[in-house]
């Protein structure tokens, strides 16, 4: 269980939490949503026990500041900026398994699951590594941790259409007894994959909902496209998202069910090209 109890931080002078009152309980996925400077990222580093803040965080009774370990050892992290380390990739997976007692290879299993590979990248220092590397190599290592709370930042931000359907599988994985705090700015990034939305603005908790759970995050659904021509861009992207076609008009495909949204907001950018559309 964690519980955020009236907690507040300012940075020169400015209030970027102000008296968050939360508790997320195991089984809890949560949405943590709001504009850019609306305070996630501060809440999140709260809860690491990076910031010292007014009021209490706690995690099962333990502050995060007082037992860093501890409490870290429990939580596999995902952070929205990768860290500029030039630490090569082999070393850095060993290193992290060390720090939570963990076993380095189910680390890599995981991000070769999500299209990694590591014997490409092994030797390469992480800064290296493209932006969308980076991503599959820090959920491979926060999802291959023995944790029961996953943080995740913008998790999905720098991944492919196959590799989010992959990463929702490794994540229907866990929902029994794990709390999941995913922050995002776009609700329908995440939507699917939540059972509670909690918005902030300007630091202060301005809604927090309960939502249906009904969406398994491992569902896929098959789509039939119909064109009214063949047009570049549209191909381009039905491509990228795995579709396949024979002709430019007629297209068939998977779409993640978490990924049902942003799939259909894509395909709005070219609402005058569609003849037909199956989803199911």
């Amino acid at each position: 269980m964690i519980e955020f109890r009236s907690v507040s931080k300012t940075f020169q002078r400015r209030a970027v939490l102000d008296d968050i009152a939360l508790r997320l309980d195991p089984g809890a996925r949560v949405a943590l949503v709001g504009s850019n400077g609306a305070g996630k990222t501060t809440l999140i580093r709260c809860l690491l026990g990076e910031y010292v803040c007014r009021g209490e965080v706690r995690v099962d009774g333990v502050d995060p500041r007082q037992d860093r370990q501890g409490v870290l050892a429990r939580i596999g992290f995902v952070p929205q900026l990768p860290p500029p380390l030039k630490i090569p990739v082999g070393e850095l997976i060993h290193f992290s398994a060390n720090v939570c007692k963990s076993d380095p290879a189910r680390m890599e299993d995981i991000a070769t699951r999500l299209g990694l590979n590591m014997d490409a990248i092994r030797t390469q220092p992480f800064v290296k590594l493209s932006g969308g590397q980076k991503q599959k190599l820090l959920i491979g290592i926060a999802l291959g941790r023995d944790s029961d709370i996953l943080v995740m930042d913008e998790p999905a931000a720098n991944l492919d259409p196959e590799s989010r359907k992959i990463f929702f599988d490794l994540l229907s994985e866990r929902l029994d007894g794990t709390v999941m705090l995913m922050s995002s700015h776009r609700i329908d990034e995440i939507a699917a994959l939540v059972n509670r939305v909690i918005e902030l603005d300007r630091g202060k908790v301005v809604l927090d909902d309960h939502v249906a759970d009904t969406v398994d995050p491992s569902a896929v659904q098959t789509c039939k496209l119909t064109l009214t021509r063949s047009e570049g861009a549209l191909a381009k992207s039905l491509a990228e998202w795995g579709f396949t076609n024979g002709d430019g008009v007629h297209w068939t495909g998977t779409v993640a069910g978490p990924d049902r949204l942003r799939f259909l907001g894509m395909m709005s950018r070219y609402a005058g090209l569609i003849d037909s559309l199956e989803l199911k």
